[in-house]
C-alpha cells in the first residue's frame, strides 16, 4: 500500500487519575485532537495496570499520587508486562525526587497538572514519535 494512501492510527490513551474531574478534563481537553484517542480511565494504579495490558494503549497518562497502587510502582510494573509502552507521569509536584522517581519506574515524560492545557497533546504527540 501506498505510504500516502495509508489513514494514520490515533494515539490510544489511557488516562489513570484518581480524581475524577481532573480525569474527565484532561479526556475533554484529548477530545479535541483527532490524533489522538481515550481508550479508558483507571481510578488507580492497580487497574491503570489490568487496564493497559487488556486495552493495549499506547500511552498511559499516569497520575503519580493514587490509592491501591501509586503511580511510580504501576509504571514500573507496566514497563515490566510491555517494555514498549509509554508513560507520561502528571503530578502537582515538580519536585527532583519525584521526577527523578518516574524516571528510575520508566516513564518517558513528567508533565506538572498546572502546565496541562498548554502542554499535553504537544507532549503526547511528541512522544508518539520516538
Amino acid at each position: 500500500m501506498d505510504p500516502a494512501a495509508r489513514i494514520e492510527q490515533p494515539i490510544r490513551v489511557l488516562i489513570a487519575d484518581d480524581h475524577r474531574l481532573f480525569a474527565e478534563a484532561l479526556e475533554a481537553i484529548l477530545a479535541a485532537e483527532s490524533r489522538i484517542e481515550v481508550v479508558g480511565r483507571a481510578r488507580n494504579g492497580a487497574e491503570a495496570l489490568e487496564m493497559v495490558l487488556d486495552l493495549n494503549s499506547d500511552l498511559v497518562l499516569m497520575d503519580i499520587s493514587m490509592p491501591v497502587m501509586d503511580g511510580v510502582e504501576a509504571t514500573r510494573r507496566i514497563r515490566e508486562a510491555r517494555p514498549e509502552a509509554c508513560v507520561l507521569m502528571l503530578t502537582g509536584s515538580s519536585a527532583v525526587a519525584d521526577v527523578d522517581r518516574s524516571r528510575d519506574a520508566g516513564a518517558a515524560g513528567y508533565v506538572t497538572k498546572d502546565r496541562i492545557a498548554s502542554e499535553l497533546v504537544d507532549t503526547i504527540l511528541g512522544l508518539s514519535k520516538k
